[in-house]
């Protein structure tokens, strides 16, 4: 596979995530970075954006639940290069019905490059990156490239 150079812009798009048991995690997380998180667009997925825009009054745009196909649609924005971050608050601890969607997701993320925070600690470090309000300029697959190569 090859690969060309993108910028990320300043404001990034930013996609959170959490399982049932993490929710109150990302939340707590979210209310600590409240100031932050609204200088960028917010995507997440349906009973975690609900919650989220309900308890800080950020701006979310929702898809559907993460288990009725979320976290594909998400995973379909990072292919199209319209989520810049991945704050996902996976559960460790509690089996998931829907693993391979979530296995998927974070495959995807690492396929286009996007950093992916799965806890309070990494999310931390990520929004405390002089990264994080800036633009800069990472590498992802050349798709182009690749389908010329198939035909």
């Amino acid at each position: 596979m090859e690969y060309r150079k993108i910028i990320a812009p300043a404001k990034k798009s930013i996609a959170l995530v959490a399982h049932d048991n993490m929710k109150p995690e990302l939340i707590l997380w979210c209310l600590k970075y409240q100031e932050q998180l609204a200088n960028h667009t917010l995507y997440a997925t349906g009973t975690t954006g609900l919650h989220i825009a309900k308890q800080t009054g950020l701006a979310i745009n929702r898809l559907i639940s993460g288990p009725l196909g979320g976290d594909q649609q998400i995973g379909a924005l990072i292919t199209e290069q319209k989520v810049d971050i991945m704050i996902f608050f996976w559960d460790p601890l509690e089996a998931q019905p829907h693993d391979p969607d979530v296995k998927a997701l974070l495959r995807l993320a690492a396929v286009w490059n996007i950093p992916v925070a799965c806890n309070r600690a990494s999310a931390d470090f990520m929004v405390e990156s002089v990264l994080f309000n800036e633009s800069y300029e990472k590498s992802i697959p050349d798709y182009d490239k690749y389908i010329e190569s198939r035909s």
